[in-house]
């Protein structure tokens, strides 16, 4: 029975990919832990309230006591840290606090890691640290239908963010060079899907078409992404876990480039479609002025997982995109929640019975799990149902 140690389990990706682990192993033990600082919503967990395989800690990772206790006393197999912030606008307003997240809460997890694995003679086990991050850190491609970056190519990120992802990555090596532990590092492509806070491009477009509002894109709206669907990456995720080489960097990209303009016209497409709303167009998109350090274009080789790991995306973007767009129509009132920022009076709600399990002794008899409120359609786990499983 193998224990996850997954943090940031109530954002985006990381609330997929525990949906995810408890779908493919009936057998797996989660533990997922959580600040709960910006997007983190318990919503996104509230399904799993009353499952005995998941265990939700409110703690943030740049607590050494805290996750010195968390390792004591789960023992975790694996850890895949998702914590950090994310927003690249939000980074640029405040550099320091994703120093913080991204970059000492991964040091302080990498130190846990290494005092809980490391044997008397200096091996590991069986254990792996993985350690999400970005294509950002590689900065922006020489243009567009240049070679997409491969995963020895010289990082330059041109952001705060992508500048603490990189960081977080030298430091996650240093520990695999200088103390032998086991890791890998993934560099994803842009992820969409379920869940994703209504901050980024997708969610946020849906959100204001469906109030007719104004769809803000920057500058000429002509800058490239990739983009590769959350259920996609978790499978990704995993068959690192099951199949990959330790010490090693992994892209997960699914070669679908897009320029932001042209996937905005398309996801409204897809909204006008599925609302059938005619007046869900492109005569909604404003441009605005352009970020500052905004790259240009993005694109990873995906090569090498999928000869090592035999990953494939399975989810074509427009396939993707409906997926998505029949989430956040179903659930209107996790969008709202998530717009107006009533989820953080939610969140203190729900965790005023978890009595800080962390700012107790050792030993602690808090409960091992919060209940949480339900939300309708959460998840179809059908998502996952139909992937094969890395483990066979």
């Amino acid at each position: 029975m193998a224990c996850y140690l997954v943090t940031g389990g109530a954002g985006f990706i990381g609330s997929n990919f525990v949906h995810y682990l408890l779908w493919t192993y009936p057998d797996a033990q989660v533990v997922n832990v959580d600040a709960l600082l910006h997007a983190g919503m318990l919503a996104n967990i509230a399904d799993l309230a009353d499952d005995p395989r998941h265990t939700f800690v409110h703690a943030d990772i740049c607590d050494e006591r805290a996750m010195d206790e968390l390792f004591a006393k789960h023992g975790p197999d694996y850890v895949v840290n998702f914590a950090a912030q994310t927003h690249v606008d939000r980074g640029i307003e405040d550099p320091l606090a994703f120093n913080r997240s991204n970059v000492e809460g991964c040091l302080t997890l990498l130190q846990m890691a290494r005092r809980d694995w490391e044997e008397p003679d200096g091996s590991y086990g069986e254990h792996l640290f993985v350690q999400m991050s970005t294509d950002e850190v590689y900065g922006s491609l020489p243009h567009a239908g240049a070679p997409l970056w491969r995963e020895d190519a010289l990082l330059a990120p041109r952001n705060p963010y992508s500048a603490s992802k990189a960081s977080a990555e030298l430091y996650t090596m240093a520990y695999a060079d200088t103390y032998g532990l086991p890791v890998s590092i993934v560099r994803s492509s842009n992820c969409y899907g379920p869940f994703q806070f209504p901050e980024k491009l997708i969610p946020l477009t849906i959100a204001r078409a469906l109030r007719h509002a104004d769809v803000p894109l920057y500058g000429d709206g002509l800058n490239l992404r990739d983009w590769v669907y959350v259920a996609d990456l978790c499978q990704a995720l995993d068959l690192v876990l099951r199949k990959g080489q330790p010490h090693q960097v992994y892209n997960i990209g699914a070669r679908s480039q897009r320029r932001n303009a042209e996937l905005v016209g398309e996801l409204l497409g897809e909204l006008a479609r599925q609302t059938g709303d005619s007046s869900i167009d492109d005569t909604l998109v404003s441009y605005v002025a352009d970020r500052k350090g905004h790259d240009r274009a993005y694109g990873v080789d995906p090569s090498k997982a999928e000869a090592e790991l035999g990953w494939r995306p399975r989810t074509a973007l427009h396939e993707g995109l409906a997926k998505t767009v029949a989430w956040y129509l179903a659930n209107p009132q996790w969008v709202e929640s998530a717009l107006s920022r009533g989820y953080l009076q939610e969140n203190e709600r729900l965790l005023q019975g978890l009595s800080g399990f962390f700012q107790e002794s050792a030993g602690s008899t808090a409960p091992s799990h919060v209940a949480i409120g339900g939300t309708s359609n959460m998840l179809s786990y059908p998502e996952y149902s139909d992937m094969e499983k890395a483990r066979s």
